[in-house]
């Protein structure tokens, strides 16, 4: 069976987006990007109508930017490499590569895709999704990237989900202050 991996920054206080959906305090760090990769293998990426915009609106620009890093120009290629599971039911379609639109209900949808065939499968920001998963029982896995800042106010990505005992596999601290966190259901 195919696991569920979630990837999300956070904040100290718990926090995916501050209360506009603001990311500007991430703590941006290729080593933590690589690690966090290597702790995975995914070919499916769920996303939810937000996500999914900022996604599209900027990695397949990187692609045409002579500019981009090679870190960043690879990490383009794989997300436009990648099958893309959006659930919106206000979207009337997704025109990036290899996406899919589902206004289906999140949990049976993400059911059938850990049935069937292929790697891995995981979701990062889409805090709602994250929650609807978490309400059913199918993260496998948490990757989380805890960044040194309190924001104080914002969504935070575990509201109202039942209680869940984790094992972590794996942490490590990087020169940024981020903590990457690896943690299995």
């Amino acid at each position: 069976m195919r696991k569920v991996i979630m990837l999300n920054r956070i904040s100290i206080d718990g926090f995916y987006c501050g209360p506009n959906g603001e990311i500007d305090w991430f703590i941006h760090e290729a080593e933590v990007d690589k690690a966090a990769h290597e702790m995975m293998t995914a070919d499916t990426l769920l996303m939810g109508r937000l996500t999914y915009q900022m996604f599209e609106s900027y990695w397949p620009q990187v692609l045409n930017d002579p500019h981009a890093s090679p870190e960043a120009l690879a990490t383009a290629n794989e997300l436009k490499e990648m099958r893309k599971v959006v659930f919106s039911t206000t979207l009337n379609e997704v025109t990036w590569d290899n996406s899919e639109l589902y206004n289906t209900d999140v949990a049976a949808e993400v059911g059938k895709l850990k049935q069937g065939n292929g790697a891995d499968i995981t979701i990062f920001g889409s805090g709602s999704i994250v929650q609807q998963l978490e309400e059913n029982g199918l993260v496998d896995e948490y990757l989380l990237v805890i960044t040194p800042v309190i924001l104080g106010a914002g969504k935070p990505l575990f509201k109202d989900v039942p209680h869940s005992n984790l094992h972590l596999l794996a942490a490590r601290n990087f020169s940024s202050g981020n903590i990457l966190l690896h943690y299995r259901r």
